[in-house]
């Protein structure tokens, strides 16, 4: 399989995948709470940190073209509707070692808050201790998964 890498950025998110926000209505933080609803659908994240790195590609944008697990009308919680979910293989190199894992992608139709720029890609990788924001590293993809393209060119 035919990978593409793409530079980018760590960068802060909300703080609401990780429930490190304290104005976050969920203190363990949505991925642990998703994940036993994702597990029965299907896809295991044993081994995989329970948070997102927001990972900024601007200026760049990506879109979704064909996901390893989509998820329609998940229904985590009962503070909002249910959600679509996709979920797109990748691998982000930093350091010179590459960490497996998954874009994490609430589809921006069902997901009622937390707006993401089309150019932050959120990945559920292990665990990264000597990552921080700022860092540059490179993710990894399938073009047959995303698109990634000049703002100007989606």
């Amino acid at each position: 399989m035919r990978q593409i890498w793409v530079d980018g950025t760590v960068i802060r998110g909300h703080g609401v995948a990780s429930g490190q926000s304290n104005a976050s209505p969920y203190p363990a933080g949505t991925i642990a709470m998703q994940q036993p609803y994702f597990a029965a659908l299907g896809l295991d994240l044993t081994g995989l940190h329970l948070a997102t790195i927001n990972f900024d590609i601007q200026p760049a944008q990506w879109r979704l073209l064909q996901a390893d697990y989509h998820f329609p009308a998940v229904c985590w919680t009962e503070l909002h509707p249910p959600e679509d979910f996709s979920f797109i293989s990748c691998q982000l190199l930093w350091q010179d070692q590459a960490y497996a894992g998954y874009i994490y992608y609430p589809h921006p139709a069902t997901k009622i808050q937390h707006f993401q720029s089309p150019s932050m890609v959120e990945l559920l990788l292990p665990w990264i201790s000597t990552i921080s924001y700022g860092a540059q590293a490179r993710l990894s993809y399938r073009p047959e998964q995303i698109q990634i393209q000049a703002a100007a060119l989606l």
